[in-house]
């Protein structure tokens, strides 16, 4: 085989001709596997400097709380660190199904499935329920998870415009009124912070005999006191599906898929993710009971996010910077090009705040932003200098007059 026909044929070719990361590492602006040194929630350490964090997910902050952290070192030690085992085997735990039952109550459901991680929540649910025949509708924003569910099931997938009920409404008008449909959202968007149109989508949904399923990775623990978006709503009953990470504001790790009795058993039955994965550590499953005892018990945390998110929205609009649809505690800076995403992500961080930054294929070409998003335990001082240091350096690079 010559070198030419060896450069076409060989598998590992893609991955010697991808230079895009190692050329922003050398220019000094690659911004992503930032190795922390410690984390404290509302701070991060970074070869010795404090650097305040308005990137995390950790909205309530309960992953430092003493309860959550004693829960989870408890249970280490009385389980062991692992099940090593899937939960259709030997890993399923009483302790997996009593965290079953209180989220199902907590969501409104008749019953709730855990599995390891969020990803797999959504991926071995969407690829259990769509079969050949059945359709797959997802918001053109829809988390990856969601599309790759959609990707590894036997169905077609549609997409509709980003939370667009009439653009819904056209796309599922095309399908056979015979196939199974399932439509599937964000409760609240990771990028926008922006909140589905529930009500809307409920109603087209029902005009076309289509099931409905919310992604509530980003609206437990922020919504309607916790519950997530169907419930701040009041359409819990309407909801077909609802699917949620305990990666955030459950301070762990872990996902659960909520609905009525009869179609979480079969996806219990039929969701290679589950089935095929060692269960979640009794550490993980204890952290997350104790952080659901929090919320369901001191509403102040939900009420303090909420606080601090409006605090932050208002300075950075007063300060002329444009937040995007933003309704909740994610808030995106929309900056437009990549190099300049790139380079403001670089000041901020240099100047001691980190955000993320996102650019296409995140979201669409020329929309570049960096993503913010706030935590109940941050206190007023670190948002006061979270705001300087964001107004110097947008002032320095001309992200605003």
């Amino acid at each position: 085989m010559t070198t030419v026909q060896q450069e076409k044929t060989d598998i590992f070719a893609k991955a010697f001709g991808y230079t895009r990361a190692k050329e922003a590492q050398a220019a000094g602006i690659y911004p992503f596997f930032v190795p922390f040194d410690d984390s404290e929630g509302t701070v991060v350490y970074y070869q010795g400097r404090e650097i305040i964090m308005i990137g995390s997910n950790n909205y309530l902050g309960l992953t430092t709380h003493p309860k959550v952290r004693e829960a989870a070192a408890n249970a280490a030690m009385h389980y062991g660190t692992s099940c090593t085992g899937s939960r259709f085997m030997n890993g399923t735990l009483a302790l997996h199904e009593e965290l079953e039952e209180r989220l199902a109550n907590f969501v409104g459901k008749e019953k709730a499935l855990v599995f390891t991680t969020g990803y797999q929540t959504n991926l071995g649910t969407v690829s259990a329920l769509v079969g050949r025949g059945d359709v797959m509708i997802t918001d053109k924003e829809a988390h990856a998870c969601i599309v790759d569910g959609a990707l590894m099931a036997l169905g077609d997938m549609k997409r509709f415009k980003h939370s667009d009920p009439a653009d819904l409404d056209r796309v599922l008008s095309k399908i056979d009124p015979e196939a199974g449909k399932l439509v599937a959202v964000d409760g609240v968007y990771s990028m926008g912070g922006d909140i589905a149109p529930l009500p809307e989508l409920v109603e087209v949904c029902a005009r076309h005999g289509a099931r409905l399923m919310v992604d509530d990775a980003h609206s437990v623990g922020v919504l309607a006191d916790g519950r997530g978006t169907a419930a701040h709503f009041g359409l819990t009953d309407e909801v077909d599906i609802i699917t949620g990470t305990f990666s955030k504001s459950f301070a762990s790790i872990g996902g659960f898929v909520a609905g009525d009795e009869q179609v979480m058993h079969y996806v219990q039955h039929h969701a290679r993710s589950l089935i095929f994965s060692a269960s979640l550590p009794a550490s993980n499953v204890a952290a997350v009971l104790a952080a659901l005892d929090i919320i369901e018990e001191d509403p102040g945390y939900v009420q303090q996010v909420w606080d601090n998110a409006e605090y932050m929205r208002q300075g950075l609009q007063s300060l002329g910077f444009d937040t995007g649809p933003s309704e909740t505690p994610i808030i995106p800076i929309m900056v437009g090009e990549d190099i300049r995403t790139a380079l403001f992500w670089k000041g901020l961080f240099e100047e001691g705040v980190f955000t993320n930054p996102v650019i296409p294929p995140g979201v669409p070409p020329n929309q570049s932003l960096l993503r913010t998003s706030y935590i109940a335990t941050h206190t007023r001082e670190q948002l006061d200098r979270a705001l300087e240091i964001i107004e110097k350096v947008g002032r320095l690079q001309g992200i605003i007059d």
